[in-house]
């Protein structure tokens, strides 16, 4: 089994929808018994509330249904517990590391956008103070890194 948690700043638009995108795709693959899929927040801000409803909105319109529920990433049960955490942007990545507490852990950290082979976008930006099109390019963004890392796990 693979463990992949998704992480974004309040856990309420980029990585709840990475994680609902990605159980979407494990599904129609048929690998739910050898991918398990997580989303959290590297702030508390949120804890306990749903997805953002224009990102829920959006998504419902391609197929994605969010459900999680924001929480923080916990360092002391998360490292542990995942084989890979998934930061959406620059700043995710260095506060992930920060809480790393070993080189394995370190090492298990990654940025969605390194699973893509071509794109204009060095991270998945935060679409909370855009407007609709932040959110469907979100949506594009991850799309197209969900199917590209579903791929790489396939392979191995």
């Amino acid at each position: 089994m693979r463990n992949i948690l998704f992480v974004c700043l309040g856990n309420i638009c980029r990585s709840p929808l990475a994680e609902a995108i990605m159980n979407d795709y494990i599904r129609h693959e048929g690998m739910t018994d050898l991918i398990s899929c997580d989303s959290a927040g590297i702030l508390n801000y949120h804890q306990g509330e749903p997805a953002d409803k224009r990102m829920k909105q959006h998504a419902k319109r391609r197929g994605y249904s969010i459900t999680s529920i924001s929480r923080p990433v916990d360092p002391a049960k998360d490292f542990d517990r995942f084989d890979l955490i998934i930061g959406m942007d620059f700043q995710n990545i260095r506060d992930l590391k920060s809480m790393a507490r070993t080189k394995n852990d370190v090492g298990k950290i990654f940025l969605m956008t390194d699973f893509l082979k071509k794109s204009n976008f060095d991270s998945v930006p935060d679409p909370y103070f855009s407007g609709e099109e932040g959110f469907e390019l979100v949506l594009d963004i991850l799309e197209k890194a969900c199917k590209e890392l579903l791929y790489q796990l396939k392979e191995e």
